[in-house]
């Protein structure tokens, strides 16, 4: 069920027209600044968006000029774990793991200096459940972090309820392009 469930979301946001998920990647960044979590965040993970999803450059140049410190996932496909490494620039990402860019040098970031994570997801539900990409990753570090979980989403990737699993892990708010959602506990 989660399979087809990704397969038919994933179809919908890739039909999206490019133009389209710029502007409201634009108006869900703007929601993202003016929450209390980020203005008061010291340190943010972000994910680096590829593809159709949210994009998050825009929102990681804005924190790096607020002096914010940023880190990004690097993937460790052998643990099966997402270790979050600085950058300063994106000058200082390549092509990773999944084809995803990651820091060319690894500057590993203490889980407890986190103090927001900007999580990615095929589809959410208002509860806060999450439909990530079937890996696990994302899961396995919440449980580890203390820090809010906050999910970018377009309002196409909302779904009434997301069926989960003993071991999928909440997120705490959801940004769309048309409102910030407080998940429920």
């Amino acid at each position: 069920m989660k399979k087809a469930l990704k397969q038919k979301v994933l179809a919908e946001r890739d039909k999206h027209p490019e133009e389209h998920r710029h502007s409201k990647s634009c108006t869900i960044a703007s929601h993202l600044y003016s929450l209390p979590e980020y203005k008061s965040s010291r340190t943010i993970l972000f994910y680096v968006s590829i593809g159709s999803e949210v994009k998050t450059y825009d929102m990681i140049e804005h924190a790096l000029k607020a002096g914010k410190r940023v880190c990004v996932p690097v993937t460790d496909k052998e643990v099966h774990e997402i270790t979050p490494c600085e950058i300063r620039s994106f000058d200082d990402l390549s092509k990773g793991t999944f084809g995803i860019p990651e820091p060319i040098e690894r500057n590993p970031v203490p889980l407890s200096q986190i103090d927001l994570v900007v999580v990615p997801g095929v589809a959410f539900d208002e509860q806060g459940n999450r439909l990530g990409y079937g890996m696990g990753y994302y899961d396995k570090l919440l449980r580890k972090l203390r820090a809010p979980a906050i999910a970018l989403s377009f309002e196409l990737q909302l779904l009434p309820s997301i069926p989960t699993e003993s071991h999928d892990v909440k997120v705490s708010k959801i940004i769309t392009e048309k409102r910030v959602i407080e998940a429920e506990k």
